[in-house]
């Protein structure tokens, strides 16, 4: 009997089912399997990479005010104005046949136009570019006009349109202490002056953090609180010591000599010398920081804290007060003068030698009163080389003052290995040294403050900062302090300067000096004019300094230029200050 080996089909059809039935199993395990893997690396292993991916797709929203900035008054010269953006986004439009109801570009038009003072035709247009993802209906509105689309997006329900909000800085009183207060730039992040050195406290606030979509939509989570993006965080106010009357002044008087002596440039600067206290920071040229972008380089720079120059007699004040300081002269004095001196290749002569000649025996109130460059030199000549350098490092020249405004420099004070009797010499009378203005204004202020240097300051400091920002040097002793402020005034009074007042004892000195080319080679015909001072001589309270460079008409001296000016800064300050008189008037003569 034959053995039949044929197989049943259906026995094999389902034997090759169960096959592949068994390797799809097979299969469909290896996939989840491989995607569970994919998923587990990308939700453990490489999160960092798509969160970026995911930050990509949204827009970080930090929106905060900067601080207001006042004079020590209350006057606000700095602050922020918050506008808006209203952005359309065509992919929410509605589809289909505009029947008046739907979110389209025309309706919106219709309804935002007269709230937008644009024409709806203009408006219309704009709006139907759909191959633009974001259209930029308009710019920079006001808070109002933007609460107007608001009311209309939330009445309609439209999902098209959103606003961004911004802000910029703004001066309202436009040029006014521009080098001080300097600029604030939003998009840059640029600034200059206050808003720079400032800008922690300006911006210290508890920011309003949320994200948005990229078409502008904000990012709502159940962590989020829901009245944040309506919040608008600010940060510190800040109150400059600047008063706003005593700025105004030396603005005006500032700008007045410019013109009328057609100068380069000048500066104004008022200080109380017992606290540091600036008063009034006048700088020319000017620039307004409302429209800082189309100010030059020139402008922009406060020039009296980042260029260095030759001050001039008004550091003879500083030789004597050394010389004295050391013992090397005292309030009696009698110096030789003759009027004329050579020194290599060089002859020094007093201003007025050609007139008068040689005075002969001086004594310091000569000196001051007639700027003697002879008495000076012979005066610094009692110093060796060390003893004066380290004098007027004392007095702060070779280093920075620590004003809080930005660029300053430390001005040229050769060390004293280099010196040799011709730097001695030319140093004596305000040559051999380039200053700052700041730098003289510290120095001086230490005559006014019986001996103490005090760190010049803008920025209004609570009792606890002022400890930390604001230094009090020992510079000379009380006693030398007041010596040379009472010969200083003894000089005014004598004679016939402008500077002298009538109710005031004023301790003052003018200078001139040449002004040095670019290429620091020599000296050009230029000259720097100056007054500094303080006032009332018996009880300083203000120190005044004025300095114009190139003045081109008239009689360029310092008592012709700058003395004017200061004279009526002085005469200003003091009324708006109510400062008490302390000179006794003259009794009239009577027949």
């Amino acid at each position: 009997m034959r053995r039949d080996t044929d197989k049943n089909p259906k026995t094999s059809r389902g034997r090759y089912c169960n096959k592949v039935s068994n390797i799809l199993d097979i299969l469909y395990c290896v996939i989840v399997a491989l995607l569970v893997i994919h998923l587990f690396i990308l939700q453990v292993f490489d999160i960092k990479k798509y969160r970026e991916r995911g930050k990509m797709q949204r827009a970080s929203h930090d929106f905060a005010v900067r601080g207001d900035i006042y004079d020590r008054y209350g006057i606000k010269l700095a602050t922020d104005r918050i506008y808006y953006n209203i952005y359309a986004r065509p992919v929410d439009y509605s589809k289909g046949a505009d029947d008046g109801k739907k979110e389209t570009p025309r309706r919106i038009a219709k309804l935002f136009a007269p709230v937008l003072g644009v024409s709806e035709a203009s408006l219309y247009a704009k709006l139907s570019n759909t191959k633009i993802p974001v259209i930029a209906v308009k710019k920079d509105v006001d808070r109002d006009t933007a609460k107007q689309i608001m009311e209309i997006i939330n009445k309609n329900g439209f999902r098209s349109i959103s606003l961004d909000k911004k802000n910029t800085r703004e001066y309202p009183q436009g040029v006014f202490a521009s080098h001080v207060l300097g600029f604030y730039n939003f998009d840059a992040g640029v600034s200059n002056g206050v808003e720079l050195t400032a800008k922690d406290k300006l911006e210290h606030a508890v920011t309003a953090k949320y994200d948005k979509t990229r078409d502008g939509k904000i990012i709502y989570n159940f962590s989020m609180d829901p009245e944040i993006p309506t919040r608008n965080p600010k940060g510190q106010d800040i109150t400059l010591t600047i008063d706003a009357a005593i700025q105004h002044v030396c603005e005006k008087e500032l700008h007045k000599i410019i013109e009328e002596k057609e100068a380069l440039r000048g500066a104004v600067i008022v200080m109380n010398p017992k606290n540091g206290e600036i008063l009034a920071y006048a700088v020319y040229p000017t620039y307004d920081p409302n429209q800082f972008q189309k100010a030059s380089n020139t402008q922009i720079k406060n020039w009296t804290l980042t260029d260095v120059y030759p001050p001039g007699s008004t550091f003879k004040t500083i030789t004597v007060t050394s010389a004295m300081e050391l013992g090397k002269i005292n309030e009696n004095s009698i110096i030789e003068d003759s009027g004329r001196m050579k020194y290599g290749g060089y002859t020094i002569e007093n201003y007025d030698y050609r007139e008068k000649g040689a005075p002969g025996k001086i004594d310091l109130v000569y000196l001051f009163e007639h700027s003697s460059n002879i008495g000076s030199v012979n005066v610094g000549f009692l110093m060796s080389h060390k003893e004066f350098y380290d004098m007027l490092k004392k007095f702060g020249f070779g280093e920075k003052s620590g004003i809080d405004l930005p660029g300053e420099s430390s001005g040229l004070l050769a060390p004293p290995r280099l010196w040799d009797r011709g730097l001695h010499m030319t140093m004596s009378y305000g040559y051999g040294t380039s200053v700052s203005i700041m730098q003289m204004v510290s120095a001086v202020s230490a005559l006014a403050n019986d001996g103490v240097r005090v760190t010049p300051h803008v920025i209004k400091y609570s009792p606890e900062e002022e400890v930390e920002k604001v230094k009090r040097i020992p510079t000379v002793s009380a006693q030398t302090a007041r010596t040379i402020t009472k010969l200083l005034a003894m000089s005014v009074n004598n004679g016939r300067s402008c500077i002298k007042m009538d109710k005031y004892n004023v301790a003052a000195k003018t200078g001139t000096s040449r002004k040095p080319l670019e290429n620091g080679s020599g000296y050009s015909g230029a000259m720097y004019t100056s007054t500094i001072g303080y006032l009332p001589a018996s009880d300083p309270q203000v120190l005044i300094y004025v300095v114009v460079d190139s003045a081109k008409k008239g009689p360029v001296w310092g008592n012709t230029v700058a003395g004017p000016v200061f004279h009526e800064v002085a005469e200003q300050t003091a009324r708006i200050l109510d400062l008490k008189p302390d000179k006794v008037p003259t009794p009239k003569k009577t027949n």
